[in-house]
């Protein structure tokens, strides 16, 4: 029946599994211009990818910058990896216990007819701890092995360590699991992206519970928006959406995180978006000129771009003709520095 309920709650039937590139997703690090996963995985690996940037550039003891990222020896690698693997679940789990599944050789459900099989989720074993330390020793063990599922066993623990149950309270009518299938490969809901960043499966990106609908009348089901700030943050980008008048505004919950990082959904791909200070965040003064760091995670970008933003523009300056992909860029950093000129200063090459 819990296996059932997985499927369900994340998938949204028994009838669908996962394809080819889902299962072979896996967590570890690569060369600096390596290409992450395509399709419905690279959304999670980017949010991974952004609390590791988060991690080393702010937690750890010794202090970072941008281009020490690149020198991170394999054993700081990988105990960062554990580390925001087991936070992500430990949030989910409201910081008093998280669950961990893994693969074993035995099955735990009887076949039935209204199931499909994929030969791993049956298989399926969960650990509880109620120690994030201890999350951390045993993910650090079993999460980065080619071939482990890596990414599925991922969002599985993430969904036993909230348990279905909260799931479903965090959920609305709008959104009754957390992939749904677009062109054949299943893709995140924004549900799943909240979960990842606060802990909770809020389906919309705006602030707090709407209960009017845009006419101004009383829904009959609220609907649920986000009620905290995550380390994290998340911008969003659509020319479709944007020229169809449905681009959804982002509240200042996901836009101002705790941390100066974000995702950045960008034309429906995923990427990264960093600064190196902290206080851009909390002091004024800092958004007047700053630096942000880009990574899009493919190959063909070469290194981390580079971005000067300038808030208070001098408007009589020419403007610089940019490549569609560099222009959506700045369309989605100007959702959160409205009006900001951005001055492409160390330039390799974006495709978001």
């Amino acid at each position: 029946r819990s296996t059932k309920s997985l499927r369900k709650i994340l998938l949204g039937g028994t009838f669908h599994v996962f394809n080819y590139e889902w299962r072979k997703s896996f967590f570890q690090f690569r060369e600096p211009d390596s290409e992450v996963s395509y399709g419905g995985a690279q959304a999670i690996q980017m949010v991974i990818q952004a609390r590791i940037i988060k991690h080393l550039l702010f937690l750890r003891q010794s202090a970072s910058d941008g281009q020490t990222l690149l020198t991170v020896g394999q054993k700081e690698q990988n105990g960062a990896l554990a580390t925001v693997l087991a936070d992500s679940l430990w949030l989910a789990g409201q910081e008093s216990e998280a669950t961990v599944t893994l693969v074993t050789q035995e099955y735990s459900i009887t076949p039935h007819l209204d199931y499909k099989l994929d030969n791993f989720t049956e298989r399926l074993q969960l650990f509880t701890f109620n120690a994030k330390e201890d999350v951390e020793n045993f993910i650090l063990d079993h999460f980065q092995c080619e071939g482990s599922h890596g990414v599925i066993l991922f969002l599985y623990s993430l969904i036993c360590s909230r348990t279905v149950n909260r799931l479903k309270e965090d959920l609305d009518s709008t959104t009754s699991h957390l992939l749904y299938l677009r062109v054949g490969n299943f893709v995140c809901r924004q549900a799943l992206l909240n979960l990842l960043l606060t802990g909770k499966a809020s389906p919309n990106v705006f602030n707090g519970t709407r209960s009017l609908g845009e006419d101004g009348h009383p829904l009959e089901h609220p609907l649920q928006g986000l009620l905290s700030r995550g380390d994290v943050g998340y911008l969003h980008w659509s020319r479709e959406q944007m020229e169809g008048g449905r681009l959804p505004q982002v509240g200042s919950m996901l836009k101002t995180p705790r941390y100066p990082v974000w995702i950045c959904c960008i034309n429906s791909s995923f990427s990264v978006l960093f600064g190196l200070k902290r206080s851009l965040l909390s002091d004024w003064r800092m958004e007047h000129r700053f630096h942000l760091f880009y990574f899009s995670g493919q190959s063909c970008q070469g290194t981390t771009t580079q971005l000067t933003v300038d808030t208070h523009p001098h408007h009589w300056e020419a403007p610089v003709r940019r490549s569609e992909e560099n222009r959506s860029l700045e369309m989605t950093i100007r959702t959160k520095w409205d009006g900001a000129a951005i001055d492409w200063t160390g330039y390799r090459g974006v495709n978001p």
